[in-house]
């Protein structure tokens, strides 16, 4: 009996500490070095602000609302699972499905953006990108074949540098404003009411750029949901979870805000610098902007460094991911069961393998077909919104099914507050931002065929896996009195 355990159970072997910083190291990386300069050319500082404050105290209410059911119910495959037992198995597997997938692409991409980073110091073109490439994915693998609390260490130090980075960047930023470290500061003539409105562009007839930045909000803080993946595999889920969310929630929140409200103080949301800024233009980073402001001469060489600490942390936790959801499916019956067998480390190999060919085949893809970049993202493009519903609903039905089965509220271990406004507010935000990313087509009329699949391929891919399951097991809603509550 015991043998079996070892090969089909994880192992709890993550730390309250590696719990905290794997989610802020999800949400904390390019979204902010570098797509925060572009939220905020987009809609002013102010705007900005306006969106970033309303995704993150979202961000707060689902990841109380996945607190609630991962203290409850701690298993590695989280939403999935738990959309599969509260609402209907069909939707359960289409979010597994989907966020594997998203997990994979996003593994993907991030071997191929490493190359390019890399390459931004010319000593490091001694082999071509693609070596690069291959040797970042092999050391992503390497990492993960190890036991989770390896993962959990190594993200841990990867979470680490950009934690410490943020915080000497708020501090240069908060120096350079009052004038100690030099640079020119524009104060509040960024924020003023005159010809330039108080919030940038973002109430002057252009509420669409508010729209889209809400967009780039979101996916800057997709990767939180990380500590559901990680509640199957935590030492004290009881007490680790709530501590983390705590922990997690407020340390972004500030993050965010008071970057960019110091980026708002110092950079004039009007420079072109701020325009169009890649991850391969480090360049324009807002982040090197205030440092290159504050005389700091290797501003950008840091910050490449940094973002490429970045993208190989966001290559490791996406493995993790898409690797634990496989091994979840395969438990739950929704993918071979051989998935859900693990060696004596607690790793479920066979997913972590067949996770790796996959990421190494669409690698290839792109590499051969640069054409089908576009395609291969769109198909992902919206999975962390979907997966967010997911959960907004999974805890609305959750909570509705413990008290109609006569459980108190009050024996839960933790509790998440204001419901149920949380899941609601959670999943009406979440839809109108799905709905408004093609936002020129819906409040412009502006038609295009090729922007629409793009935009929007993510939905139908979801469908087709939700109504595969639907029409070949027939599934219904579960009933409230029926929901398996059992841990």
């Amino acid at each position: 009996m015991e043998e079996k355990k070892s090969n089909s159970e994880v192992q709890r072997k993550l730390k309250a500490r590696h719990l905290t910083m794997i989610a802020i190291g999800g949400c904390i990386g390019t979204g902010l070095f570098m797509a925060s300069g572009e939220a905020i050319q987009q809609a002013g500082p102010g705007g900005a602000l306006l969106a970033y404050g309303a995704i993150g105290i979202m961000v707060y209410f689902l990841m109380t609302s996945l607190g609630e059911m991962a203290t409850f119910m701690p298993v590695s495959g989280s939403f999935s699972t738990y959309a599969s037992k509260f609402v209907d198995p069909s939707l359960g597997y289409a979010l597994g499905w989907n966020y594997w997938f998203n997990w994979v692409i996003t593994v993907a991409v991030d071997v191929s953006i490493a190359a390019l980073v890399i390459s931004y110091w010319e000593i490091m073109n001694f082999i071509p990108p693609w070596a690069w490439s291959m040797l970042f994915f092999f050391i992503i693998v390497g990492l993960n074949t190890l036991s989770v609390q390896a993962y959990g260490e190594s993200e841990y130090w990867f979470a680490f540098i950009k934690v410490i980075t943020v915080v000497v960047f708020l501090m240069v930023g908060l120096l350079t404003i009052f004038g100690i470290m030099g640079g020119e500061y524009i104060g509040f003539a960024n924020f003023t009411i005159g010809d330039t409105p108080i919030l940038g562009d973002a109430f002057s007839g252009k509420f669409l750029s508010v729209l889209g930045v809400f967009l780039i909000a979101g996916f800057s803080f997709q990767g939180t949901e990380l500590i559901g993946i990680t509640a199957g595999e935590s030492e004290n889920p009881e007490k680790n979870i709530p501590k983390a969310i705590k922990q997690v929630f407020w340390r972004i929140l500030i993050f965010y805000i008071l970057s960019i409200f110091i980026i708002g103080l110092i950079i004039p949301y009007t420079s072109p610098a701020l325009l169009g800024a890649d991850i391969t233009e480090i360049s324009k980073s807002p982040f090197t902007l205030v440092f290159e402001r504050a005389h700091w001469a290797f501003a950008a060489a840091l910050m490449n460094a940094i973002i490429l600490t970045s993208i190989l942390s966001a290559g490791n936790s996406g493995m993790y991911a898409s690797t634990r959801m496989l091994y979840a499916m395969g438990k739950d019956k929704m993918a071979h069961s051989s998935f859900a067998k693990t060696n004596k480390n607690g790793v479920p190999m066979l997913a972590l393998l067949a996770t790796a060919l996959v990421v190494f085949i669409i690698f290839i893809i792109q590499s051969v077909t640069p054409q089908a970049v576009d395609f291969i993202l769109a198909a992902s493009g919206l999975t962390g919104f979907i997966a967010w519903l997911g959960i907004a609903i999974s805890h609305y039905r959750f909570r509705k099914a413990y008290v109609a089965q006569g459980y108190d509220t009050k024996k839960l271990i933790y509790k998440a507050k204001w419901f149920p406004f949380g899941p609601i507010f959670a999943f009406v935000l979440c839809l109108l931002v799905i709905i408004g990313q093609d936002s020129k087509m819906i409040f412009e009329g502006i038609f295009d065929w090729k922007g629409l699949l793009i935009t929007y391929m993510g939905i139908p891919f979801f469908l087709f896996f939700y109504f595969y399951h639907k029409i070949k097991y027939k599934t219904k809603l579960v009933p409230l009195k029926k929901v398996d509550l059992t841990k």
